[in-house]
């Protein structure tokens, strides 16, 4: 991460993950999504995030799609990824956004966002859309900050496939939220 003019977050630079990288990023992702953390969906959902087989999986059949990391020291861990696929007309899907822990509430999961978002852009991208779980409220007005307006369309929660968690609660639903770059 590189310094940026005062009052701004820092500058993120992300790199397309590499294939001896994904179970960190597995590793990443479920201590983010499951565990402590202001935006943690640990009390709604339990078990895993992402594996793995999951991401070598869901990169192999979207051939579009990209899986980035954010390493801000070249031998140091990776802490933070974003999932971008094109989803063509100028609008891209941003997923499994995820900001180590230990880095949340200091500008830098809005300085991935801002580099996701340029990434986009940088592509022809004019809108990101993305898939919130309707019940994370904190997590839906943060994005909302940075622009994000819910569409008023829903996607409903993947019960029964164990890959995406195990969900505590029997009332759970995406929102979706779009933002024009």
């Amino acid at each position: 991460m590189n310094a940026s003019p005062a009052g701004t977050a820092p500058l993120a630079h992300l790199r397309p993950v590499a294939a001896d990288e994904l179970a960190e990023i597995a590793t990443l992702l479920n201590r983010t999504y499951r565990g402590a953390g202001w935006n943690s969906e640990g009390e709604l959902i339990g078990g895993q995030r992402a594996d793995e087989a999951m991401l070598r999986d869901d990169l192999a059949s979207s051939p579009g799609a990209r899986l980035l990391v954010w390493r801000p020291e070249q031998e140091g861990p990776i802490r933070g990824c974003v999932w971008l696929a094109d989803e063509g007309e100028q609008t891209w899907y941003l997923g499994s956004f995820a900001v180590d822990t230990e880095l949340q509430s200091r500008g830098h999961g809005r300085a991935l966002l801002d580099a996701a978002e340029r990434e986009v852009a940088r592509h022809d991208g004019a809108r990101v859309r993305m898939l919130v779980v309707g019940r994370r409220d904190s997590l839906i007005a943060w994005y909302e900050r940075r622009g994000y307006r819910r569409t008023g369309q829903t996607a409903p929660f993947p019960y029964g496939d164990e890959r995406f968690g195990l969900p505590k609660r029997d009332d759970l639903e995406f929102v979706e939220l779009m933002k024009t770059l």
